[in-house]
């Protein structure tokens, strides 16, 4: 069993100076925490995994394919593979827990 706590995945993310930082990964689920600042952009591109983001705090906007939604603390998004998607107009410091399904990169040829 892992037990992981949010204080210290979000010191160690902090410490990569890394937006991302994979905290978890199985062959079935991988997880992260992914932080934008304010202002920030998303370099992100799709991903060959379905993905749930929940949003531990912040408040910016999330495009996935023509759809544009307001995310703030305690939303869940799901985005399925092969779907493009980012965070943008990031108003609050951005702080997300990231699950891929199955591990992230796994379907990637």
């Amino acid at each position: 069993m892992d037990t992981f706590k949010l204080a210290q995945l979000i010191s160690k993310r902090k410490e990569s100076d890394k937006l991302y930082l994979e905290f978890l990964k199985v062959s079935d689920l991988s997880m992260g925490l992914y932080v934008l600042p304010v202002g920030g952009v998303d370099p992100q591109s799709p991903h060959t995994e379905d993905e749930v983001y929940y949003v531990v705090s912040g408040k910016a906007q999330i495009q996935v394919a023509d759809e544009d939604r307001t995310v703030q603390t305690g939303s869940i998004v799901y985005v399925e593979k092969n779907v493009e998607h980012r965070f943008h107009s990031i108003e609050e410091e951005l702080t997300v827990i990231v699950f891929f399904a199955p591990a992230e990169y796994s379907n990637k040829k």
